[in-house]
């Protein structure tokens, strides 16, 4: 069955704290994964948080409270305009990366704005998570992670998250050779079936419009609409 996605678009985001080009355990997971939505067309754009110059804030342009620069507002138009989002870091003492944090925070200041349905902006889009370390907590991270994105109005797929973790404690990390990262049967299937249930329910929302505008419009909620809410203290 041929399966063609050639009108999607995906951003991975990897929120390691390692700047380029210092090698980036996650960014072994994000090939992975991006490897199979670049084979069925999906246009795939990588951006190495570190990399940027990224205030600390939770508006969309923080350099119009107090800070000197900040490159957020050229890089969220890109995710904006990407049916899938994937948000890939390392854990850290148990929890996700302070990259992850930034990045999720930064997502965050946009969540009050509204699509052309008055609904929250980040409606029909798709999320999911790849998380990486040689410590436990892959799916404290995730629940995080994919809690935080859903909030924001992204809708989350089945399985939506994938991981890997060396032994506990100092051990290899997933592109150290003799890892047996890249050869872990759990991790490929879990980023596998990550990746597909990504594109498959993109697809979905996208040929149907996104998710219908109804029951879910700010605007209208503000404007008096209650869709069919009762208070229950005036229920007969």
């Amino acid at each position: 069955m041929d399966h063609d996605f050639s009108d999607l678009k995906a951003t991975f985001v990897n929120c390691t704290l390692k700047k380029s080009p210092e090698v980036s355990n996650t960014q072994g997971l994000i090939d992975a994964s991006a490897s199979i939505m670049r084979k069925h067309g999906v246009e795939v754009d990588e951006i190495r948080f570190v990399d940027h110059d990224i205030a600390t804030g939770v508006w969309p342009d923080m350099r119009e409270h107090g800070w000197a620069s900040d490159e957020w507002p050229q890089m969220y138009p890109g995710i904006l305009a990407s049916d899938i989002l994937v948000v890939a870091g390392p854990i850290w003492l148990g929890d996700n990366s302070s990259m992850t944090k930034k990045l999720i925070e930064r997502l965050y200041s946009l969540s009050g704005e509204l699509n052309e349905k008055g609904q929250y902006l980040y409606y029909g889009r798709v999320a999911g998570c790849i998380i990486t370390g040689n410590e436990d907590g892959i799916k404290h991270c995730a629940q995080n992670v994919l809690y935080s994105l859903q909030h924001v109005g992204y809708t989350i797929p089945p399985n939506a998250d994938a991981g890997w973790i060396g032994e506990a404690g100092p051990g290899p990390s997933y592109l150290d050779p003799g890892s047996g990262g890249p050869e872990n049967d759990f991790t490929n299937r879990n980023t596998t079936f990550m990746t597909w249930n990504l594109m498959h329910l993109a697809k979905l929302l996208k040929d149907a419009g996104g998710v219908p505008g109804y029951g879910n419009q700010r605007s209208e909620w503000n404007a008096g609409t209650r869709f069919d809410w009762e208070n229950p203290e005036y229920r007969s």
